[in-house]
């Protein structure tokens, strides 16, 4: 095990899009980061250009869903670093937008494992690495999206395991408390992605719409994230909603 750093963060589903952004910006702010997902060649895409700053992250693969993955990853962090300060469940996907009653039961189980049951996987180690460590305790810091408070048309999967996602923010901040463990949640709206890309071609509306929507800049909700990370443990950002200003989100569109 080597020396152990001042701050050392694990990002999940880091090869794209806000934990890509997210992991390059944790390293920036002089953290160590263990990029985790599923494909190997994109963690490594996400390090790029980072120079010397490459040499403070370590890629990891790993699947969310399996509880022998995430332990193993969790011991890697742990063999590695000896610590860890910041956990961003970010690792998410979603379902076809399709009617309700035709969503095949396979595209239900995909997103509430990845989404719901992964994040509980790796809060849970999490918990026996923080609790153990010395000092004890760290950050938690969950991907809840906007739709943790309102849906979107056809999106019965995604929406569901969102706003199981603050059941599991509320239930982690409640029990992490003894162990100095934070838990807070960022909601966040039409980030400049490759999964928000279908919003510059227009995307079905509660009206029945297809309506084009602004998005945001992508590194805006890194910055965020490390802005709730970089706190000292006895504060806590419990619920942050950081979105594309006209999105039609607040009031009726």
């Amino acid at each position: 095990m080597s020396a152990s750093p001042t701050k050392v963060a694990l990002v999940t589903g880091a090869g794209t899009g806000i934990g890509r952004a997210t992991s390059i910006a944790l390293l920036k702010a002089g953290y160590h980061v263990a990029l985790t997902g599923r494909n190997a060649d994109k963690l490594q895409r996400s390090l790029e250009g980072l120079g010397e700053l490459a040499n403070n992250a370590l890629v990891i693969t790993s699947d969310v869903r399996d509880p022998a993955s995430v332990k193993a990853l969790f011991d890697q962090v742990q063999s590695t670093w000896g610590r860890l300060d910041v956990l961003f469940n970010n690792a998410g996907t979603g379902a076809p937008p399709l009617p309700l009653e035709d969503l095949p039961f396979e595209h239900w189980q995909a997103t509430i494992e990845t989404n719901l049951t992964g994040a509980f996987l790796c809060t849970q180690q999490a918990f026996r690495l923080m609790k153990a460590q010395s000092p004890m305790g760290g950050r938690i810091i969950n991907n809840g999206s906007i739709s943790a408070t309102t849906p979107r048309p056809n999106s019965a999967p995604y929406t569901s395991s969102k706003h199981a996602m603050t059941g599991l923010t509320k239930s982690t901040s409640l029990d992490g408390r003894k162990y100095n463990i934070a838990c807070g949640q960022i909601d966040i709206g039409n980030a400049a992605t490759e999964m928000a890309a279908p919003m510059a071609r227009g995307i079905p509306q509660a009206n029945g719409e297809i309506a084009v929507e602004p998005t945001m800049d992508v590194e805006h909700v890194a910055q965020a994230v490390v802005h709730m990370a970089e706190l000292p443990l006895e504060t806590n950002v419990q619920f942050m909603t950081i979105m594309a200003t006209k999105m039609p989100f607040i009031g009726r569109g």
